[in-house]
């Protein structure tokens, strides 16, 4: 979303990294007077989604957001969806270091306050989108991080 001063907002949805010039960024905000190069680049640059612009100084600010975290489970496992029927039926494996990339990635915006907190959010994703992680099942699995047997991996 870019933020135009106070009275003119546009919003965008353009995939991390590959902004461009071009629909549907350029055409909004080239009739502004804007830097839309300088915006561009800065989008990429930090791949965000949301953005903001004073109008009157042509300064802009770029604010990253990040997919759920069942949105980049499904990326890693390559899968359109989770399961219809989690607690039955698996639709896809996770390695750890898979489910490690994506806590990361969510730690910043989670209430963990450490890895192995945040990689539990995510196999508890797991847990309700019928992913596996390391070829077992996610409630297994968690039982597994909290009896300590991944931690030389989550130090």
């Amino acid at each position: 979303m870019i933020v135009l001063g106070e009275k003119k907002v546009i919003s965008a949805l353009v995939s991390g990294g590959e902004a461009t010039a071009g629909p549907p960024l350029g055409p909004a905000l080239g009739p502004l007077g804007v830097n839309v190069l300088a915006i561009v680049n800065e989008i990429n640059k930090v791949t965000g989604d949301f953005k903001e612009v004073d109008q009157e100084t042509k300064q802009f600010t770029v604010i990253v957001g990040t997919p759920t975290t069942s949105a980049l489970i499904a990326k890693e496992a390559k899968i359109p969806k989770g399961s219809a029927k989690p607690n039955l039926e698996f639709v896809a494996d996770l390695p750890f270091d898979k489910v490690v990339g994506i806590a990361r990635s969510k730690i910043s915006g989670s209430y963990a306050k450490n890895l192995r907190s945040a990689v539990k959010e995510v196999v508890g994703s797991c847990v309700s989108m019928g992913v596996k992680v390391e070829g077992t099942d996610p409630r297994e699995f968690m039982k597994q991080i909290e009896g300590g047997q991944w931690d030389a991996k989550l130090n």
